[in-house]
């Protein structure tokens, strides 16, 4: 008994006869055999491609050879890979046993295969078993060629050529990701060794994985997991050329002409389409593999800047939703703080930061505006995870830089709303010039139609002086509040309590209240605000107390109204009290007489002439007609002082022109002095409260 003659007969006898049985159709079904065998290469549409573009350096045009290599490789491929497939189907039966003894005996019915039109009876191969023919034995192709020893050596030097490619490319490829640490323990292998940086350790890790795989000794086991991966990363790189396209960057100019990001496409979807034909659970595993990569690059968030189409994609949606909000009419339901928080060095007053960002983070927009400035310091806010947009300007003052602020910043509907700055605690210590500015800019801001919100921490807001004294070598060491750590240098009681209390708004807050005194209405912000900070899980255990003002012989009915009103607005609360005395004059004065005296003009001590141009010359004295005409106000102000305990305050206004700057100063600071974190804020009185959901 010969093995393989029966194969080898059929394969002469197709020579001399093959108009006759050369293409029956039985032999034909092999090229779809041989096709599913190589389908993974002819699918990959970039495989060339990569692996030409690892070794890109070495070509003197790479942006012509890439393509074209690319091209003619694949025709090459693809017409002996077809030639292969339609001649070894013509050739070689799909089955055989290897004996020659087994001859038909009479005639079978319906037998359409070659082997019956040969005279041989392989109906037993149906049954399986049988380890010959083109479906079974791995050797046909030295079967048919005219020198075996040949086939043998060209899949050596196939298989060599290729592992070493791959033994070259591949760890380079893996050194370039290493060196972003992207994945945690992987800059290991990032070191390069030698003059070209050689990734020594990626070439031990390489060959350990491909000798793992190679003493499995079951290669037909591992093929279809490695020709997915391959799969895969062809469809994520056609993918990525599609990605590119749509996201319309200058910066994309494929230099080939032919390009299209539709063939880009088609390309990527056959590649997964194919994976799952070979083996859907090789493919649902590659799946699994490469999204969990994905999701934790898009959760950790690395430091790095690859110019990656998902940026260029981000602006152009963000550039055309910004341009469709610009023809959306304002209304109360959509109302959202957006804040121009004058921050100067956004580091320098983090407490003020942290507050804002705690009621506008998911919300509104928020922008650190700050005038006079010479580093951008928009990494900080990076770095602390302060969703914020850092704008300098180049100003002569305060004001002139909050004016170009409060009409320039934004774009179309994406633009500040609410103008958002700290409390002067030092007013009295510094020149009267810099607080008429202070107090100008809120006025600026009301013209402006702009809501405004002041933040008094008895400690003080501006921590630049701390790190000007450490000396911080860099950004990052200047992030102090970040880090919670000191600095290293010994500090001054004053400033180890300001320092902490610049951090206070970065941890969970304990259990307490919100205290909201909403004593004038102004659209509704003093209420807003609270709501939205109630609703972040730092300050998820605090509480909201209303304080309204109102009647003694009423005190229950406004109660329920208010009530009432807060249900309609949908906004939680603990408690509500009314204040049934709030404009009872208060005993004690002598607080207020002592800080507004240095400020007052006194023209009864000198002639009308001298008064009026004095006052010309300082305009924020305070003259007896104004402090008379205002005492009511001032009453009011003398009650503020009873809110001691308390954070939430409707500011006070004042009329612009009449109210000098030292007495409305003068007003906010008895209204302030020495309490807890205590918030002032006035709306623009455009409602930002609804009834509707």
């Amino acid at each position: 008994m010969r093995k393989c003659d029966v194969q080898n007969r059929h394969y002469f006898w197709n020579q001399l006869h093959k108009i006759s049985v050369g293409f029956h159709s039985a032999d034909m079904m092999q090229v779809g055999v041989i096709s599913a065998d190589i389908v993974s290469h002819v699918m990959s549409l970039t495989g060339p491609d990569c692996v030409n573009g690892d070794s890109c350096g070495s070509f003197s045009d790479p942006q012509s050879a890439i393509p074209k290599g690319t091209l003619l490789a694949i025709l090459i491929t693809g017409v002996v890979y077809i030639a292969v497939a339609i001649s070894n189907g013509s050739c070689i039966v799909r089955d055989a046993t290897g004996d020659d003894n087994d001859t038909m005996v009479g005639s079978l019915e319906n037998c359409t295969d070659a082997a019956c039109t040969l005279g041989y009876d392989f109906s037993i191969c149906k049954e399986g078993g049988c380890k010959y023919g083109l479906l079974n034995d791995f050797q046909v192709m030295s079967l048919v060629s005219g020198f075996g020893p040949l086939i043998t050596a060209g899949i050596f030097s196939a298989t060599l050529s290729s592992a070493l490619a791959s033994l070259v490319s591949a760890p380079k490829v893996f050194q370039a990701l290493c060196k972003d640490k992207i994945y945690p323990g992987m800059h290991v292998f990032a070191k390069g060794y030698g003059k070209n940086k050689e990734p020594l350790r990626a070439y031990v890790l390489t060959f350990i994985i491909g000798l793992a795989f190679i003493l499995i000794a079951e290669l037909n086991i591992i093929a279809p997991i490695i020709s997915n991966f391959f799969l895969a990363s062809y469809a994520l790189i056609n993918f990525s050329v599609f990605h590119a396209s749509m996201a319309n960057s200058p910066g994309w100019r494929p230099s080939f002409k032919y390009y299209n990001k539709w063939v880009s496409l088609a390309g990527a979807v056959l590649c997964c389409v194919v994976m799952f034909v070979i083996n859907w659970w090789a493919a649902l595993l590659t799946n699994v593999i490469v999204l969990a990569l994905y999701i934790y690059v898009s959760y950790k968030k690395p430091d790095v800047n690859w110019g990656s189409s998902t940026q260029a994609l981000m602006y152009n949606k963000a550039l055309t939703h910004s341009l469709h909000l610009t023809g959306v009419e304002d209304h109360i339901k959509n109302f959202r703080p957006q804040c121009l928080v004058m921050s100067g060095y956004p580091n320098s007053r983090p407490a003020l930061l942290y507050l804002v960002h705690a009621f506008t983070k998911n919300v509104g927009l928020m922008v650190c505006g700050h005038v006079r400035t010479q580093v951008r310091y928009q990494r900080w806010l990076l770095k602390t995870q302060i969703k914020a947009f850092y704008t300098p300007v180049f100003a002569d003052d305060l004001r002139q830089g909050a004016q170009y602020l409060l009409q320039t910043t934004g774009l179309g509907r994406l633009k500040p709303n609410t103008l958002v700055f700290g409390f002067k605690n030092n007013w009295r210590n510094g020149e009267m010039k810099d607080v008429e500015t202070y107090i100008n800019t809120i006025h600026d801001a009301f013209d402006l139609q702009f809501g405004v919100v002041l933040l008094r921490l008895k400690e003080g807001l501006d921590i630049s002086h701390i790190q000007a004294d450490a000396n911080f070598s860099s950004l990052d060491d200047a992030c102090v509040v970040s880090d919670t750590k000191k600095p290293p240098m010994q500090l001054s009681p004053a400033d180890e309590k300001l320092l902490t209390a610049s951090q206070q708004f970065q941890k969970k807050q304990s259990k307490g209240t919100i205290d909201v005194w909403w004593l004038f209405d102004d659209g509704g912000l003093t209420l807003l605000i609270p709501y939205l900070l109630t609703n972040k899980n730092k300050w998820r255990d605090c509480k909201i107390r209303v304080f309204i003002g109102g009647k003694i012989n009423r005190i229950d009915h406004d109660r329920r109204a208010m009530a009432a009103l807060l249900s309609k607005f949908r906004i939680d609360f603990s408690d509500i009290t009314v204040l049934g005395d709030i404009n009872i004059k208060p005993k004690n004065k002598k607080m207020f007489e002592e800080m507004i005296e240095p400020y007052r003009l006194n023209e009864d001590d000198m002639e009308q002439e001298a008064a009026e141009k004095l006052k010309a010359e300082e305009p924020w004295r305070i003259t007896d007609n104004e402090l008379e005409l205002y005492r009511a106000k001032v009453t009011i102000s003398y009650s503020y002082i009873a809110l001691r305990w308390h954070s939430y305050v409707t500011m006070p206004l004042a009329r612009k022109g009449t109210v000098s700057s030292a007495l409305y100063m003068t007003w906010l600071d008895t209204l302030t002095k020495d309490l807890p974190p205590i918030l002032l804020v006035r709306g623009n009185h455009q409602s930002v409260l609804t009834f509707y959901s």
